[in-house]
């Protein structure tokens, strides 16, 4: 097994210290993790910081056991600049997928109450105190109802859509690796595991289930294909280019 390298370490270190921190002091979660840019909480270091903010140990040990699995190898053949480069990339970029998802759900909802009579300003007012008008539910489809809500009043955190960014280059760079999960004893190569792992946890249980089958797991999942999208747009330019192969040292 490849041992940690040195930028992959150092973001390990400063996940572990948020996340104690944020346990010691749970107040921190309300100014570091992300808020919807029209909510007051929200504050502009957010989408940076809210990638190293966790929710809990099994949040934050599956994403660092992802991050030292793909990160360090990625960072062997890449150096630490082009690493840690990508890295915030991809998930700064899961944030505003995020975002442009819940910002076309929230305006979905707000001109529909707008356009039955409602004044945007009370609308508006009612969510900024962290209310609700149960009228609404009448007017709004039950998916409807629900984006619009946890479109606002929903928060973001994890470094998981800059580890899913990390996944997508690993494909990229070693497509016939094998991998697998603890429960699926037989390994699976990288191209077909993580494009895979994507479309089922992400895709349809996720979007698909929380659209249409009324399910809400509390996982941001455009979040995580936001970060994955941005690490494919990103490999793939730089293996156009040719720039895959160099090391930013």
């Amino acid at each position: 097994m490849m041992n940690v390298t040195p930028v992959v370490k150092q973001l390990l270190i400063i996940n572990i210290i948020f996340f104690i921190g944020s346990q010691l002091v749970p107040v921190s979660y309300e100014y570091f993790m992300m808020f919807f840019p029209e909510n007051p909480g929200f504050k502009l270091w957010q989408p940076l910081t809210h990638m190293f903010m966790h929710a809990g140990i099994g949040h934050i040990a599956f994403n660092m056991f992802a991050l030292y699995s793909f990160g360090s190898t990625l960072e062997h053949f890449w150096g630490g600049k082009k690493f840690l480069f990508f890295y915030i990339s991809c998930g700064l970029g899961a944030a505003l997928i995020n975002y442009a998802v819940n910002y076309y759900f929230f305006q979905d909802g707000l001109n529909t109450l707008v356009n039955s009579g409602f004044p945007k300003s009370t609308i508006l007012n009612l969510l900024h105190d962290g209310k609700i008008d149960t009228r609404w539910q009448q007017l709004l489809s039950v998916s409807q109802y629900q984006h619009f809500i946890s479109s606002y009043l929903g928060t973001v955190l994890g470094a998981s859509g800059a580890v899913y960014g990390l996944m997508v280059a690993f494909v990229f760079m070693f497509p016939n690796a094998e991998l697998g999960l603890l429960f699926i004893p037989i390994p699976i190569k990288a191209k077909y595991f993580v494009p895979g792992y994507i479309l089922l946890y992400d895709g349809f249980f996720g979007i698909f289930g929380n659209s249409f089958l009324g399910l809400n797991d509390g996982v941001a999942h455009y979040a995580h294909i936001g970060g994955a999208l941005f690490g494919f747009l990103i490999m793939w330019y730089w293996k156009k280019n040719q720039f895959n192969k160099n090391r930013w040292n």
